[in-house]
């Protein structure tokens, strides 16, 4: 089993930030990389960051520049730092992560339950 905790939703006025974290836990052997996701209402789910267990990132264009990704290995956490927040960036975001897993050494891949972001003009 495995839990990822997300955590620092919330509602900002543009212009602002944010800071979202997900903890992973559980039967993990190792992570080959954890990411963040967006849903927007009556959209599809979108990247919006990734993070390799090599700490090579990758963004979605509309986030490059506004939104960094990191990771704590040791805490098997990721982080998104989310500045210069603009309306559309509302949505719900959601953690996953890919992993190799104790035990039978599968290669797994397991979402958290999102946290909303709403950015208000």
């Amino acid at each position: 089993q495995v839990q990822l905790v997300e955590s620092g939703g919330g509602l900002v006025q543009a212009g602002g930030s944010l800071r979202l974290s997900c903890a992973a836990s559980g039967s993990i052997f190792s992570i080959n990389g954890m990411g963040w996701y967006r849903q927007a209402p009556g959209k599809e789910r979108e990247l919006v960051a990734v993070i390799s267990s090599g700490d090579i990132t990758n963004y979605v264009d509309s986030v490059k520049g506004r939104f960094t990704i990191s990771r704590d290995s040791a805490k098997n956490t990721v982080y998104l730092q989310m500045n210069s927040l603009k309306p559309e960036d509302t949505a719900v975001y959601y953690c996953n992560l890919d992993y190799v897993t104790n035990g039978y050494k599968r290669h797994m891949n397991y979402w958290g339950k999102g946290t909303l972001v709403t950015v208000s003009s």
